[in-house]
């Protein structure tokens, strides 16, 4: 495995392995003995941190909210390895899209004062351990553009909670030692700068990280985002890594495997558009023209970005978790690179 640094501290750098074990299948297409089962696995492969959310698993329902934390929870009690693994969740933010849940924290989802300390006091209950290593806002409490959404609408009058209001409650719960740092997820460049501005205006904590989605489907993080981690040491944790598992070539010529996410949910259509479908189609006969395995292809890619801190990684099965964390010893060649930007070019970012 390698290792990156999350974060600086008085004390020295938190180091983080290159891949991170997502959760989001776990209480829905994923038992608590099998989510057992990938920690485990995952640990053994070097990985030191598992990244959670409090509105997991996903599609969010009222009936499994809060089973991912919980089955984490249970792992960790029941291991004693709670000093050996980073722990990030994220809060829930308040519903603006359609798909957004309502159910969460009966809907008082803003980030202010109430809604902050009873999502961290919910996941900590629910985690079964004291401090968290990351904690992060799930969306902005305004409304982007994010989960696929385009062509930007500003709302004059929306009611938001200000990002000075959010920085000093999760000041005070650092303070209270019940996080460590601070990270950001589907946010924006916008965004980006006025956390900055004000932590540093008001003396107030740094984000460390943000949490946004890049795969071979989806570089918009390059063009606006990926020069904030340069020059702001704000690293990306990347999700949707496979696109949902498009780029593993399960899909491939519309094919529907019964366990697929793609085919039990229908609200994942970020990935199943016409264009989607054609350039991934290319992404995976590149892979298979060089003897790769295309899910692997797409993940070294991902782990080869020097803006990616951690690429966050999911499964259903312990032979995809096995494929994923070993795709850490491909290295992708001059010559892959180079086709996998012609292949970007012809159809950039097809799934935004």
């Amino acid at each position: 495995m390698l290792y990156n640094t999350l974060a600086t501290t008085s004390t020295g750098t938190i180091q983080v392995s290159q891949i991170t074990l997502g959760t989001m299948t776990w209480g829905e297409q994923n038992t608590e003995a099998e989510a057992h089962a990938q920690i485990d696995m995952a640990l053994a492969h070097g990985v030191n941190l598992i990244d959670a959310a409090e509105m997991y698993p996903v599609p969010p329902r009222p009936e499994t909210q809060g089973l991912t934390e919980k089955y984490l929870g249970s792992w960790l009690k029941k291991s004693g390895k709670r000093d050996q693994v980073l722990i990030a969740t994220k809060a829930t933010g308040p519903a603006r899209m359609a798909h957004n849940p309502r159910h969460v924290r009966g809907g008082v989802t803003h980030f202010d004062r109430k809604g902050l300390t009873d999502a961290l006091n919910g996941s900590l209950e629910r985690l079964q351990t004291d401090y968290v290593d990351l904690y992060q806002l799930h969306w902005p409490d305004r409304s982007v553009n994010c989960f696929g959404q385009l062509n930007y609408n500003h709302i004059s009058d929306e009611f938001t909670v200000s990002i000075h209001e959010t920085l000093s409650v999760l000041a005070e719960f650092i303070h209270a030692g019940k996080i460590r740092h601070i990270g950001v997820s589907n946010e924006t460049p916008w965004g980006l700068a006025q956390f900055l501005r004000i932590a540093e205006k008001y003396d107030l904590p740094r984000i460390a990280t943000i949490q946004n989605p890049y795969n071979l489907l989806n570089r918009t993080f390059e063009i606006g985002h990926s020069e904030f981690s340069y020059r702001e040491q704000i690293g990306l944790l990347a999700y949707s890594p496979l696109a949902f598992g498009v780029l593993s070539g399960k899909y491939l010529n519309g094919a529907r495997p019964a366990a697929g996410r793609l085919s039990l949910f229908e609200r994942f259509t970020r990935y199943t558009n016409p264009q989607v479908h054609v350039i991934a189609g290319d992404y995976i006969a590149l892979a298979q023209k060089h003897g790769l395995d295309p899910a692997q292809m797409a993940l070294a890619y991902v782990n080869s970005r020097p803006f990616v801190t951690s690429n966050i990684i999911g499964a259903t099965t312990m032979a995809q978790l096995q494929s994923n964390l070993e795709s850490i010893n491909i290295t992708l060649n001059d010559t892959i690179l180079s086709e996998i930007d012609t292949l970007h070019k012809r159809q950039p970012n097809p799934a935004p």
